[in-house]
């Protein structure tokens, strides 16, 4: 069903801009699971600088290879909830408007001489930054373009200024940059660069268009991955017919707007609902009501639970190692390079979606993790022991948590080492061999078609 967003006119004649604040004032973050803490962190609404511990190591380590997996920034919903007025919000970038940042005018206008890049085929045809008065469906917001160039500043800080991983005179093969071919998927992407290079550069930025948002490249044929997704979307559809909160609050809001419960709970209204919470905008009404925030916390409340309970019935954990070995393989074959001394792809940008890195950390074994925030960064890190330089060590940090103790195959190796960090061949034997156990198997091919007992 293919729904047009009417904008309804107020009884004077006008079409106001409505901006009456939803946003409570957080100042601490509650013990319990609060749903409107969660989406605020969701949110990731740049204000305060943040720290994080990217870039920290004894001080004869030196830092070889940094990979990067992002999400997205900020975006406009992908749903629209039936028969209500659209979230007024402006994606065009001023840099006088609040979320701003001090590069976001130089930035604007470099992206706009972005004709001499080298992007893959579709890449091509995508705009370099966000640009409708009226937000179109899924398009970057002005927060999620300052989110990644904050991204990109405290990456360079930590990277370039400080361990000198890309010099001035830094070359196109020194990256390696791939997206999906969504134009906020690309211009997360730029943002984050713009703001990290030495010196932003078109011609050495050379974007490859990476088609499957799994990032699986020529390794996506696997038949048992697409069984265990689809046990884990009938798990999802069980945990909520279940829920009697939730069909009430779906029933009550299908009043609201005046179509059956069947069609609102299709259009996702959470997707369209969390826009207008990150943008402090007031929930849509219509003349029999308003959806509010008790609406809001039941749907954000079941979403939490539902992560809760895929975490326990491990059903997407076995379709996370599945969907995600293509791409940790080819992480693990590029830092196994560079620790052989390969000077080429130090520094590589994958651009993705919270499907992409979602999947990744459970794969990892990064159980505690939240749900991938809007501009979620997901960072591995490649250092050398100065005083055994045949020796390679990584560290993984999410959002600038160091995680790399929680991955399944590290979580005991602090306990017996002084190291700071996890011996490279850990990360790769886990990626080559022991991801493939829980199957059965000693390979991808085969754990991709061997059948569950």
């Amino acid at each position: 069903v293919h729904l047009i967003p009417v904008n309804p006119i107020r009884e004077d004649g006008l079409n106001p801009k409505s901006r009456k604040r939803i946003m409570p004032d957080l100042l601490t973050e509650p013990p319990a699971i609060d749903p409107v803490y969660e989406a605020y962190v969701y949110c990731n609404i740049p204000s305060i600088a943040e720290r994080s511990m990217e870039g920290h190591a004894p001080h004869y380590f030196k830092l070889v290879s940094v990979q990067v997996l992002i999400r997205h920034g900020d975006r406009y919903p992908l749903y629209a909830i039936p028969k209500t007025k659209r979230p007024d919000i402006d994606c065009t970038l001023l840099p006088n408007r609040k979320p701003s940042h001090p590069q976001l005018e130089a930035f604007i206008k470099h992206m706009s001489k972005g004709s001499a890049a080298q992007m893959d085929g579709a890449l091509s045809n995508l705009p370099r930054y966000p640009s409708h008065s009226l937000c179109e469906m899924g398009e970057l917001t002005q927060t999620g373009v300052v989110q990644h160039l904050r991204n990109g500043q405290l990456l360079r800080e930590v990277y370039i200024n400080k361990h000198k991983l890309l010099l001035s005179n830094w070359t196109a093969k020194q990256l390696y940059l791939e997206t999906t071919g969504k134009s906020r998927t690309l211009q997360s992407a730029l943002a984050l660069l713009y703001t990290f290079l030495p010196d932003f550069d078109w011609k050495k930025i050379n974007m490859r268009h990476q088609w499957s948002t799994i990032f699986c490249s020529g390794s996506c044929d696997c038949p048992m991955r697409n069984h265990y997704l689809e046990e884990e979307q009938r798990r999802q559809y069980s945990l909520r017919v279940k829920n009697n909160d939730l069909e009430k609050i779906y029933v009550d809001m299908a009043k609201i707007v005046g179509v059956p419960t069947r069609q609102l709970r299709a259009s996702n209204p959470i997707d369209s609902l969390l826009c207008y919470f990150c943008h402090n905008v007031s929930f849509p009404c219509t003349q029999i009501g308003c959806i509010g925030m008790e609406h809001f916390k039941v749907i954000k409340r079941h979403q939490l639970e539902d992560e809760r309970e895929r975490q326990e019935k491990k059903l997407y954990f076995l379709y996370a190692l599945l969907a995600t070995h293509p791409l940790l393989n080819q992480t693990v074959n590029r830092l196994q390079r560079i620790a052989e001394g390969k000077k080429e792809e130090v520094f590589v940008l994958y651009s993705a979606h919270d499907v992409t890195l979602s999947p990744v950390l459970s794969a990892l074994g990064i159980t505690e993790a939240r749900f991938p925030r809007f501009a979620a960064r997901l960072v591995f890190e490649l250092w050398q022991d100065g005083k055994r330089p045949k020796e390679h060590f990584i560290r993984i940090l999410y959002n600038g948590a160091d995680v790399t103790f929680q991955t399944s195959f590290c979580k005991d190796y602090y306990k017996h080492s002084s190291k700071l960090m996890c011996p490279l061949e850990k990360f790769v034997n886990f990626v080559k061999r022991d991801m493939f156990l829980v199957f059965n198997s000693t390979s991808y091919y085969d754990a991709c078609r061997r059948r569950p007992l």
